[in-house]
């Protein structure tokens, strides 16, 4: 087992790519913490582990507020003892708005949960790997934090500021025997365009020929792999970088 006896947190992890990597990482070894905002499909994930024999614990999480996350990580703590991996996977979408129709509360919900909900959540996390000397943080960014025609404008600010904040932290706390790596998805079915609100026509119709080159859509399976290669010792020299997993889509371009 790649992850045995290790602890890990993952945020958004009632569905999509969060949910593989949850069963994917106890299938390995490893306790896990279901965080999501979505309880009920929380506690869903945390009995099909628990049913398979995996240990799995789900925690009522909003990204966007601090005291959930904090609640979050000293769940982690109290059940398990520690804290061994970070997982900093829950997201929204924007509705591709182009930046001259962006609205600022729609702005500042998309940061609080893309961008802020991770600093601080690394940020509550650090202390813990700090007097461990090791710790493993993997954030997941987007191909619409590398380039430009991906998404809207807040989405896709949001995620160059994840993966500007994945090198920044796995510089930084390198010698502290921390990593911290990114994984920057294309398109991939989960969910995630159910938080897409106001949808832009400018934004779809400018978008279209760069959606048109894609080779296929990903499943969420296939990113849970690249979370365990980064979470386990397989990545032990591979720290402050980006893992793009999209099927050869940014290739193009």
């Amino acid at each position: 087992m790649k992850l045995k006896d290790k602890v890990a947190v993952i945020t958004g992890a009632a569905s999509g790519m969060g949910k593989e990597i949850a069963k994917l990482y106890a299938k390995e070894g490893a306790k896990v913490i279901i965080a999501d905002l979505n309880v009920e499909d929380a506690e869903a994930v945390a009995n099909e582990i628990n049913k398979n024999d995996g240990v799995a614990r789900s925690v009522q999480t909003n990204v966007a507020k601090q005291d959930d996350i904090n609640h979050m990580i000293d769940t982690a703590i109290e059940e398990f003892g520690t804290l061994d991996i970070l997982v900093n996977n829950a997201g929204i979408m924007d509705g591709f708005e182009p930046v001259g129709d962006i609205l600022d509360d729609r702005w500042d919900l998309i940061f609080d949960i893309n961008t802020k909900g991770v600093m601080r959540a690394i940020r509550k996390a650090l202390p813990i790997f700090l007097e461990k000397e090791s710790g493993i943080i993997i954030n997941t960014a987007s191909t619409g934090g590398l380039n430009g025609a991906h998404a809207g404008a807040a989405y896709g600010a949001s995620k160059h500021a994840v993966i500007g904040l994945t090198k920044n932290t796995g510089y930084m706390y390198a010698p502290k025997g921390i990593r911290c790596n990114a994984i920057a998805p294309g398109g991939v079915a989960t969910n995630i365009s159910s938080s897409m609100k106001n949808v832009s026509e400018l934004g779809m119709e400018r978008t279209k020929a760069v959606q048109a080159v894609m080779p296929r859509v990903g499943q969420p399976e296939e990113i849970a792999q690249v979370a365990l290669f980064l979470a386990s010792e397989e990545s032990s020299f591979v720290n402050g970088t980006v893992i793009t997993a999209d099927g050869g889509w940014t290739a193009a371009f």
